[in-house]
């Protein structure tokens, strides 16, 4: 009877509507793993932008590029979709740095663009390969030669990204910390937070106090695909989460897509087995 009411049981039930496939990683980083359809190929969307993040900064610490770098934002870039370069004019001039932070908070597409062109689209890849992710690739840029197979991963490897960020263990502990602080300003989290007590999501009620609980993560969507992944810091810890999705009925854009809502859902359940065991999935 027991078995009825595991963790991952209520998860399958929860889902069970979805019209859809999903993908789940999820880990306490004390060794309770769940997984489901967790091996499958996705589409990335804009999630291939962490594995663009964490090669600019293996090559920072090579010493073969600098997040002070000017980049400039020429027309060869343009293209529409999500971010703010596309409003402005070109020409404007901002550190690969901060063309970085663009490109994870707001998910600009022309900052990725012009920071692929920067880093190499193949060394983008072997940082992937040496991160130990099989399954993840960057096959091309944005939105150039259109959107469709921009990225493939599971939800497995999105999640070991995020395993190893939490542990210092993207480059090196220094700029692991540093890209956890990009991922937590990250805009677009709404699979992960939609069903989250609001108390926690407003920093108004920690006062001068840093949050208790906060989201570090990058999402994605494209018609093929709605994802989500990234850390959750609590006051016992962080646990892992990656939520990708395929095959849906529906193909619009809006806040109450089934993705999320049935991702918001498993999120929710996640969220309140790790605060009910303090820190882990499973006794």
């Amino acid at each position: 009877m027991e078995e009825e009411y595991t963790l991952e049981m209520r998860i399958q039930r929860e889902i069970m509507s979805f019209s859809g496939i999903m993908g789940i990683y999820a880990s306490d980083l004390k060794g309770n793993v769940i997984r489901i359809n967790a091996g499958e190929i996705y589409e990335t969307a804009s999630t291939i932008k962490s594995f663009i993040l964490a090669d600019l900064y293996r090559q920072v610490r090579e010493g073969k590029k600098s997040l002070e770098e000017k980049l400039i934002y020429d027309t060869k870039n343009k293209i529409n979709g999500s971010g703010i370069l596309s409003a402005l004019e070109a020409g404007v001039e901002l550190t690969a740095r901060n063309m970085a932070i663009l490109m994870i908070i707001v998910s600009d597409n022309i900052a990725s663009n012009i920071l692929i062109d920067y880093l190499g689209l193949e060394h983008i890849n072997e940082t992937i390969h040496l991160l130990g992710l099989k399954n993840t690739r960057l096959h091309r840029k944005l939105g150039l030669e259109g959107w469709d197979k921009l990225g493939s991963t599971t939800p497995e490897d999105y999640g070991r990204f995020f395993e190893l960020l939490a542990q210092g263990r993207v480059v090196s502990p220094e700029s692991s910390a540093d890209m956890l602080e990009i991922f937590k300003k990250q805009h677009y989290n709404s699979t992960l937070t939609y069903f989250f007590p609001v108390y926690y999501l407003d920093e108004d009620n920690y006062g001068d106090e840093k949050p208790d609980i906060y989201v570090a993560s990058k999402s994605g969507s494209m018609n093929a695909c709605r994802n989500d992944g990234g850390i959750v810091g609590t006051p016992y810890g962080q646990y892992v989460i990656t939520i990708l999705t395929k095959g849906f009925a529906d193909k619009q854009y809006h806040k109450e897509h089934e993705s999320t809502i049935y991702g918001a859902r498993v999120s929710r359940l996640l969220f309140d087995q790790y605060m009910a065991l303090e820190g882990r999935f499973h006794l």
